[in-house]
């Protein structure tokens, strides 16, 4: 399947806040923060953060922001796809907006933390690495006794890159 033309990728707005934390509660995996996370994500990191609207309703959502202590790096936090938008390419499509920002086209490094047993966001970011021409790396683990619920699967951290802006960058 592929994306539908009716799915606009854009940076968020202030009250899609709401919207994106009932999307991150539907997919049932992602921890779910509080709606005000969501709402500031949405006032503070416009720039790094990337939502899908179809017909009016939010069916895709990435949260990123720039390390402050590494600006050409990018941490790629929380990757959300609407049930009804999966296998379509949407988490691929969100990622490259993000990358194509002119706000983002000095980034070398994109960074994330994918669990173990999570092999499909593994794939997509393997797939982004691939697209960039680049590779992909674990960097460090997060082991669960770093969280403070007894049930937090491992958390391998990731690092793309280095990689230019091939992606047609400084648009959106």
């Amino acid at each position: 399947m592929t994306l539908t033309t009716a799915v606009e990728i854009r940076k968020p707005l202030l009250e899609d806040g709401k919207k994106i934390w009932r999307l991150i509660k539907e997919t049932k995996v992602l921890d779910l923060n509080s709606a005000y996370y969501y709402t500031i994500l949405c006032k503070y990191f416009t720039d790094t953060c990337v939502v899908a609207e179809e017909n009016g309703e939010i069916v895709g959502f990435i949260s990123a922001f720039r390390e402050p202590t590494e600006m050409r790096s990018i941490f790629v936090w929380q990757v959300a796809v609407d049930q009804s938008q999966r296998g379509k390419g949407l988490a691929s499509s969100l990622l490259q907006g993000l990358l194509k920002r002119k706000e983002c086209s000095d980034i070398n490094y994109l960074d994330t933390t994918i669990s173990p047993s999570n092999e499909a966001s593994k794939a997509l970011f393997q797939k982004l690495a691939n697209t960039l021409k680049t590779k992909m790396v674990e960097t460090e683990i997060l082991h669960p006794s770093l969280f403070p619920n007894e049930n937090h699967e491992l958390e391998q951290t990731y690092r793309i890159g280095p990689f230019h802006q091939e992606l047609g960058g400084g648009k959106q």
